[in-house]
C-alpha cells in the first residue's frame, strides 16, 4: 500500500468524535485552510479532528508542465475535456486511505466529512460518491463533479444518504458557475440532498459562505 499523504491535524478538543478531511486546491497545500478554523462557528459541536492533507506534486499540463501540488492533472481549460481519470482515481485511493485511518482511530464513517476547495472539491465528490457507507457530509467549495458520466454510473446507493453542501462564486473565472450548476443538477437528479449557495465573488471564499458552512456543520453533526 502506498504511503499515507502528509497531513496537518488540528483538534478542537480531546478525544474527537468527528473527522473532517479538508482538501486544498491546485498549487496550494495543507496549510491553506487551517486559518479558517478560527473563522468558523463551531460552538456546541463535539470535538472535531480537522485533517488537511497535502496532495502529491506533479507536472500540471495547463501550467506549462510546472510541478506543483495537484490531486490530478488539468489538460484543458474546458474542464470537461481530456480529464485525468487515472490521476483522479489514484488520488481517490489516497483519500480513502485517510478515511480508513480515521475509522481505525475510532471515528465511524457517518461521523467523517469530506471537504475541499476547487480540485479538492472535485476530490470530495470523486471519493464521496463512491463510498460503500454513508458519510456525515460532503462540503464542496467552488468545484464540480469530475468524470461526471462515470460518477453517475459508479455512485453507490449508500452515498445517496450523505448530505452535500455546495457553493460557488457567480463570477468564478477558473471554474465557470455553469459547470458547478451542471454538477449540482446531476447530483440532484441522482437523488442526493444538495444544499446550494452562490455568492457575488470569484474563485475564492467570502464571509457569508463561512456563516453558511458553520450552520451546515451544525445541521449535519447535531441533527
Amino acid at each position: 500500500m502506498s504511503q499515507l499523504l502528509q497531513t496537518i491535524e488540528k483538534e478542537t478538543g480531546a478525544n474527537p468524535t468527528v473527522a473532517i478531511i479538508w482538501m486544498h486546491g491546485l498549487g496550494a497545500d495543507a496549510n491553506d485552510f487551517v486559518p479558517m478554523l478560527h473563522e468558523l462557528d463551531l460552538s456546541g459541536l463535539p470535538a472535531i479532528r480537522f485533517i488537511f492533507p497535502n496532495a502529491d506534486t506533479m507536472p500540471v499540463t495547463i501550467n506549462g508542465g510546472y510541478v506543483m501540488r495537484a490531486w490530478y492533472d488539468i489538460v484543458n481549460t474546458d474542464l470537461g475535456r481530456q480529464e485525468d481519470e487515472a490521476g483522479l482515481r489514484a488520488s481517490q485511493a489516497k483519500v480513502e486511505a485517510l478515511i480508513a485511518r480515521e475509522k481505525a482511530r475510532g471515528i465511524p464513517a457517518n461521523r467523517i466529512i469530506l471537504a475541499g476547495f476547487s480540485q479538492g472539491c472535485a476530490m470530495t465528490l470523486q471519493t464521496g460518491m463512491r463510498q460503500p457507507e454513508k458519510l456525515a457530509g460532503m462540503m464542496c467549495l467552488s468545484g464540480y463533479v469530475p468524470i461526471a458520466a462515470k460518477a453517475a454510473a459508479e455512485h453507490t446507493p449508500q452515498s445517496l444518504a450523505t448530505p452535500i453542501f455546495m457553493v460557488h462564486g457567480q463570477m468564478d473565472p477558473v471554474i465557470p458557475i455553469a459547470r458547478a450548476t451542471q454538477s449540482r443538477d446531476l447530483l440532484k437528479q441522482l437523488g442526493y440532498n444538495v444544499e446550494w449557495h452562490d455568492y457575488y465573488m470569484q474563485h475564492s471564499l467570502c464571509q457569508e459562505e463561512v456563516v453558511h458552512i458553520s450552520a451546515w456543520l451544525k445541521r449535519v453533526l447535531l441533527g
